[in-house]
């Protein structure tokens, strides 16, 4: 809500309405730790010249970097050794120095150096951008009590434990402070926290009354205190500590506690102490780097380089072994076998008389000769282009929501590839499927319902139902749909359209006494502030929650404004009910029993003009009912009715009361209140409580409000779009099963067509075992129960032919308790992962932050973070071996996104934690559809087929250097030239297939989303599994057979050139290589699905750049170029033969993978194949999914049932 004015804040004394804990600081059990270990931090305030202050705390200085300028390297240098590949060449690169190294070693220093270069340069930049905030943070100015009684600026950086701060409005707070006093006279300020858990509403800290008026430089001058607390640590939610001052103790509590990073808001100034500084304060003790995810791909890729190492050693092994039989044979009787290799006079590397050393020593040569079969180029070239992937994600278009100003955002590059691989989305349903923005809609009032028009949920249910459903109290003819209002200004939190009780016609009910104390108690019973706009005259509300504030901004719209108020009063414009005019009423405010998720009601007392002493009650129905009055429950069935109703249709309630209170009965429960806030006692909160209870009872049920928590635009598309890709959605809600239900239809969750399992211990036989109150009855027969229905769900779905029919299963929370024990779990996870749908349903708040594991995966609360829900969560993560979406909007969810395979945040309007905590953020949940089934589907397209091509091509390279090395008797020579070979991986190949890597499509994105059954290619793996992975490196080995061998048969016996020359090594060499050059950018040529002009200059131009190199690099003199001497110019190029065999060659290399895909798309089409034939044919028709040919939908529907669920 808008700002309020401060003079209107500073003539409000909240602590002397407020009436609970939040606001007063109690002695509690922490307390008596004080001094102990975890409790030992002395702060001595204002008196840095204490000779007892020994202690030296760490300094305000922080710093967020990964490095530092002295630990750069050497720490850059071992996070890019962990990688086993980068080992191999590193080794590689210092045994080159031997005499064992079949090339030079600068040939293969440059590549390895190009390589790690340029990760740790991206490391670099990275980290300066984070070492660029962290000067900017540390060098904020703050204003410090300095010993000569003035304030003085200083930098953030110099504070220290005990300095005494003065912070000014919308600054942050450069450290943990302890409030002391506030520009405001009873000590409050305004806090935003948004920084720390996400939170977007203002958080309200009291000063302890001893130090509220310390509000000038003559008073601080003399304060001196000390304060002992609790040790730093990472817990936002407690602080423990004592104020020792003026010979006295004072409790400290959260209260008195302001953050490092979160903002002072509508308040002019506050004074506090330094408490915590640096990396001790709460927030920095947070910092924790998020956990380390891979994808399944990136996992499945570290196998594939294990399986080249061992091919690597098989086929050093294999030619050191004839090496050594070679070699053996040299010397045989006294004769010279190989007389021109003289034998006879040889080193140890080539001695007949020692060929098991020999061989040995070959062995370790193969192992860096055939070293270019891992490729080292890969894993920066796969970072590369998943930043360029990010890139992509973070620029759509169609991912902006113009109305938030907020763009997708990927907060990681790691998980590109997982996200074309989910199976499951965890997602909460407040804020995350909803706008988490309160409307109000309904109401029921003295029995009667108001409010024209139908909910989403209304109608999702009429259409089910297939019938007109008729609102209650109101006929077909009344009916509106739910949103058309009169043409006029739109008012947020306010939906309401009933013309019975609008624009004053309410005076005319028949109960218009009941109306009049309904509303008024919405407008007086608040915690809401009023803030008139200065400009408009208009007044907003700042409120605690979005629900209070509809409840408001309502009764003002119909009648009774509330538009001020002071410490001890609320004023309010009515409507009278007798005379229809518009009146000022003020009510004299006595004491505020707040809202808590225990108590589940508000409550106010409060004084009118008639020195009527009211209590003004308001909360769940759960709790309200049962404190009515015999004569207060006139309308107590028709409201229940109502309220049954209303949560069909997706609606929140609060039952809404009254009581009229005697002097006498209210003097003497205000006497026991008293004394209960005053008790310094450990139960002090039990005490208050106990006390508020007593006053809340014998109340007068006036009615019932109706909220509605709207659906987010596209919500109920997306989510039948994700279906269609064969995605299962679990949700959880705290609603009814009724209600979830209805909720799940309309937002498509559950839908036309699909069978429910329904597992509920909502029975008779359950429900007459509670009421004889035998726990170890109650909870044998509820096992036994959910037992049976478990099993009764896992027959049904077996009794259905597989596919045919979706299912969906409806849990409720009394059931989850049994669900998930541990002689269940199993059989409840089996069946859940079953059925598309899955809905947790929970009857009360209070289970919500019970250790309910499936609220983990969910809603995952900070404080019920054990091992056991760990447990749990991991089984369902790692039970179906499939990828795991979570999806959430709140600080709740932030663990659910770190613990799950990818986390997505929506940035809604519940705060930004949840967005900092993911790896991916969206504005809207429908924008999930375009992410997954678009940005997924392509990268895990292009992830998958780049990595599969670069094994490719090495083992195309690599083989060529075997099957020379035993065509020249295995003697260690290596084919090309030492430079040829080092620039394979850098400069001749690695630039086609990044394009491939970033721009491939094999379908548009408009095909994308018209397809979602495409999305299944991702989540069964098909084109990353072990057969196509073994067949792309077979296409490898066999490329580079028909290389080799095509090359030596057609040139080595015949001549060459004009001059009768035949082909010696070095153009053999150089032949090779320009086949292999040609043949591995031919084939991505073949591959690439989606050309654009980048994609054919690198192709193209890698070829040209081969050309190039060879004739500048032959130019060079002899002793630099070696045996590439002017081979292309001089001997290749001139030479007919050359061109010749360099074109049937790569023909013949790119026959065999041609003929596989032209028979694979003509016999056994992929699902993108049908696609792209037909919108080449030109026969593309708009249709469905659904309306795939027979043929294709077969052989979908035959690979679900092969894939079985596994962990890549």
């Amino acid at each position: 809500m808008g700002k309020m004015s401060g003079s209107r804040r500073e003539g409000i004394h909240f602590s002397k309405l407020y009436s609970f804990s939040c606001f007063r600081s109690s002695f509690k059990d922490e307390h008596s730790q004080i001094g102990q270990r975890g409790y030992s931090r002395v702060v001595y305030c204002n008196d840095p010249d204490n000779q007892e202050a020994e202690v030296t705390y760490k300094g305000n200085y922080v710093s967020t970097t990964k490095y530092t300028a002295v630990n750069f390297i050497p720490k850059s240098l071992f996070e890019q050794f962990r990688r086993v590949a980068n080992i191999y060449f590193l080794v590689v690169a210092c045994v080159s120095f031997s005499p064992l190294a079949p090339y030079t070693a600068v040939s293969v220093l440059v590549p390895l150096l190009v390589v790690i270069g340029a990760t740790m340069a991206k490391e670099a930049v990275e980290d300066w951008r984070r070492r660029k905030q962290d000067i900017e943070a540390n060098n904020r100015k703050v204003q410090v009590f300095g010993r000569n009684g003035t304030f003085y600026e200083t930098k953030w950086k110099n504070l220290r434990v005990g300095d005494l701060v003065k912070v000014y409005k919308d600054e942050f707070f450069p450290a943990d402070l302890f409030l002391l006093s506030s520009s405001i006279e009873d000590g409050i300020c305004y806090v935003e926290t948004m920084n720390l858990d996400g939170e977007t509403n203002l958080k309200l800290k009291h000063a302890l009354d001893v130090t509220a008026s310390l509000r000038d430089e003559n008073s601080l001058r003399h304060f001196k205190a000390v304060i002992k607390c609790e040790d730093p640590n990472e817990n936002l939610y407690s602080f423990v500590g004592t104020l020792f001052y003026d010979d006295q103790q004072h409790a400290l509590s959260l209260q008195q506690l302001l953050l490092r990073d979160s903002k002072l808001r509508n308040t002019d100034c506050i004074y506090g102490v330094v408490i915590f500084t640096g990396h001790d304060t709460k927030v920095m003790q947070n910092a924790t780097d998020p956990p380390s995810k891979r994808s399944k791909i990136e996992r499945r890729m570290d196998k594939i380089i294990y399986i080249l190492f061992s091919t690597l050693i098989l086929i050093s092994f294999t030619g050191s072994f004839f090496f050594g039989i070679n070699t053996e044979k040299d010397i045989h009787g006294g004769k010279l076998k190989r007389w021109y290799l003289r034998p006879d006079r040889t080193t140890v590397f080539y001695d007949p008389r020692r060929s098991s050393l020999a061989a040995f020593y070959h062995f370790l040569t193969g192992l860096m000769l055939y070293g270019y079969l891992i490729p080292i180029s890969l894993y920066v070239s796969i970072e590369m282009v998943k930043v360029l992937q990010s890139m992509f994600i973070n620029q759509d278009q169609d991912m902006y929501y113009e109305e938030t100003n907020r763009p997708a955002h990927a907060h990681t590059s790691n998980l590109n590839e997982e996200l074309g691989q989910v199976d499951t989305i965890l997602s909460d349903k407040t804020g995350t499927l909803t706008c988490n923005s309160m409307e109000f809609v309904k109401c029921s009032i003295a029995g009667v319902a108001y409010g024209r028009g139908m909910t989403e949920v209304e109608m999702a249910l009429a259409k089910r139902k297939g019938e007109v459903s008729l609102e209650v109290g109101n006929t077909s003819s009344d009916l509106r749909h739910h949103g058309d209002v009169e043409s006029g200004k739109a008012i947020k939190g306010f939906n309401f359209k009933d013309e019975r009780i609008m624009n004053g016609q309410w005076v005319n009910e028949l109960h218009s006494d009941v109306i009049q104390k309904f509303f008024r108690v919405l407008a007086i019973c608040h915690t809401a502030i009023p803030d008139v706009s200065k400009e408009s005259g208009e007044i907003s509300y700042e409120a605690e929650s979005p629900d209070e504030a509809a409840f408001v901004i309502a009764a003002r719209e119909l009648g009774f404004e509330f538009f001020g108020r002071t410490q001890t009063s609320i004023f309010l414009h009515e409507l009278d009910h007798k005379n229809g005019k518009k009146v000022d009423r003020s009510y004299k405010l006595l004491h505020v029993l707040e809202f808590s998720s225990a108590r589940k009601r508000m409550s106010l007392i409060v004084k009118n003009e008639e020195n009527q002493l009211l209590l003004l009650c308001k909360g769940a129905d759960s709790v309200m009912f049962e404190r009515l009055s015999k004569e207060g429950r006139i309308f107590e069935a028709k409201t229940k009715e109502h309220i049954k109703k209303y949560s069909e249709a997706g609606l929140r309630t609060l039952v809404v009361a009254y009581r009229e209170l005697g002097e006498e009965e209210y003097n003497i429960w205000e006497e026991e209140f008293l004394e209960a806030k005053a008790s310094v006692t450990a139960d002090r909160d039990a005490l208050v409580d106990a006390a508020a209870d007593k006053i809340e009872r014998d109340l007068i049920l006036l009615g019932v409000t109706a909220v509605e928590d709207k659906l987010q635009k596209g919500v109920p598309e997306c989510i039948d779009k994700l279906a269609q890709a064969g995605i299962k959605l679990w949700v959880l809600t705290g609603d009814k099963m009724e209600t979830a239900i209805n909720i799940g239809y309309a937002c498509s969750l559950l839908r036309q067509g699909m069978k429910q399992i329904v597992i509920t211990l909502d029975s008779p036989d359950i429900d007459a075992l509670r009421k004889l109150g035998d726990k170890g009855t109650i909870a044998k027969a509820s096992s036994e129960s959910i037992t049976k229905q478990l099993r009764d769900g896992k027959a049904q779905l077996n009794s259905t032919k597989e596919g045919s029919v979706p299912f969906g299963l409806i849990i409720d929370g009394q059931s989850l308790d049994f669900a998930l024990s541990k002689s269940l779990e199993n059989s409840f996870l089996d069946l859940a992962i079953s059925c598309s749908s899955v809905i947790c349903c929970r009857s009360s708040p209070k289970q919500k932050a019970r250790k309910c594991p499936i609220s983990i995966l969910l809603t995952w609360k900070w404080s019920d973070r054990n091992v056991e829900d760990m447990q749990v969560t991991r089984l369902v993560k790692f039970g179906t071996g499939k990828t795991m979406l979570a999806v959430g909007d709140g600080a709740n969810d932030v663990g659910m996104l770190q613990e799950a395979d990818i986390g997505v945040g929506i940035s809604g309007v519940e705060g930004m934690q949840a967005v900092m905590a993911s790896d991916y953020s969206i504005a809207q949940f429908r924008f999930l559809e375009r992410l997954l089934l678009v940005h997924g589907h392509w990268c895990y397209r292009r992830i998958a087929m780049m990595i599969c091509y670069f094994f490719y091509k090495n083992l195309a390279f690599g083989f060529t250097l075997f099957w020379f090395e035993a065509y020249t008797s295995f003697s260690g020579q290596p084919a090309y030239n030492d430079w040829y070979m080092s620039c394979y991986n850098v400069f001749f190949t690695s630039l086609p297939v990044i394009a491939l890597g970033v721009f491939d499509q094999d379908v548009s994105a408009r095909l994308c989303l018209k397809h979602p059954l495409l999305y299944q290619e991702g989540v069964q793996n098909i084109l990353f599994s072990w057969p196509r992975i073994l067949g792309w490196m077979f296409n490898g080995v066999f490329s580079s057979m028909i290389i080799f061998f095509f090359i030596t048969n057609s040139t080595v016996h015949q001549a060459f050139r004009r001059d009768g020359q035949v082909v010696d090594y070095e153009v053999l060499g150089v032949t090779m290589y320009t086949c292999v050059v040609w043949a591995v950018n031919c084939q991505m040529a073949l591959s690439i699905n989606y050309f654009t002009w980048i994609q054919h200059f690198f192709i193209w131009g890698s070829i040209a750049f081969w050309y190039t190199f060879s004739i500048i690099y032959g130019f060079l003199p002899p002793t630099l170029s070696t045996t590439a001497y002017r081979v292309l110019v001089e001997a290749c190029a001139p030479s007919p033969f050359y061109w010749l065999v360099t074109t049937l060659v790569v023909v013949s290399t790119l026959l065999p993978y041609f003929s596989y895909r032209a028979f694979q798309t003509r016999f056994q089409p992929m699902y993108h194949d049908v696609i792209q034939i037909r919108r080449l044919e030109g026969s593309y028709v708009e249709e469905s999914s659904s309306e795939l040919p027979g043929r294709v939908k077969a052989k979908i529907g035959h690979l679900k049932e092969r894939l079985k669920p596994r962990e890549s």
